[in-house]
């Protein structure tokens, strides 16, 4: 299927977000949304690739930016600080979340009752936010993300399908995080699953983890079985969701 996609900007307060929307060219429209949440790098070319792969597929996908005017990191100690300078204000994370969403179920390929959100590491642990939310997504996947919550859910309150795809090698969510995330998921009656990913670590989906792992000097490590199995998880939920 061939895709048409464009970088946009967009504004939440007082902050321009540059995102990026890749449209799947189908006759079947609108198609489902999927939000597209970036590591703590902020958004890029890898995060670029996944909304095209998702326009593949046949939904419209937007990668947001939660840092504000298309900021990239170039080293772990600039990604701490963006991430952190989010992480420290979770109101304003949850408002530049819901822009995000809100602006995908805008655009004129959307059906806007069909969304969900997706992320790696830092944004799967903001995509689970959102669902932690309430928002009314179809599902919400991370990838080796950040499992712990930034506030406490009321039972009953996630509308979305939960995927954790989790590499069990990982060093930095811990095999205790992810059972103290199955105990709360329990508690709150979410509708979850959990699969864990046998020799693979943190950031298990990116081909240029293995490369930053030697530069930076940071516990991190592509394994293309575990992305390959993880984005096939993700696409037989969105099946049984949406039918496609």
């Amino acid at each position: 299927m061939n895709t048409q996609n464009k970088n946009v900007q967009y504004q939440c307060g007082n902050t321009q977000h540059q995102g990026y929307l890749a449209l799947a060219k189908s006759d079947q429209q609108p198609t489902p949304g999927v939000i597209v949440i970036h590591e703590w790098w902020g958004i890029n070319d890898y995060i670029r690739h996944r909304c095209d792969m998702l326009a593949e597929l046949g939904y419209t996908a937007l990668g947001i930016d939660l840092y504000g005017d298309g900021y990239q990191a170039e080293n772990p100690e600039q990604a701490t600080v963006a991430m952190n300078s989010v992480l420290s204000d979770i109101d304003l994370a949850s408002t530049r979340l819901r822009a995000g969403h809100d602006l995908l179920r805008a655009q004129p390929s959307v059906d806007a009752g069909k969304s969900a959100a997706i992320g790696y590491c830092f944004g799967g642990a903001m995509a689970l936010h959102m669902a932690r939310l309430g928002l009314p997504l179809s599902a919400a996947v991370s990838f080796h993300g950040i499992l712990s919550p930034f506030h406490t859910p009321e039972p009953g309150s996630i509308q979305a399908r939960i995927l954790v795809c989790h590499g069990e090698d990982d060093a930095m969510v811990s095999m205790d995080d992810v059972e103290a995330f199955r105990k709360e998921m329990n508690r709150l009656g979410a509708n979850y699953e959990v699969i864990v990913h046998q020799g693979a670590g943190h950031g298990f989906t990116s081909p240029k983890a293995d490369h930053n792992a030697q530069k930076h000097g940071i516990p991190v490590g592509y394994n293309e079985q575990a992305d390959q199995d993880s984005w096939q998880a993700m696409k037989d939920l969105f099946s049984s969701l949406w039918g496609k």
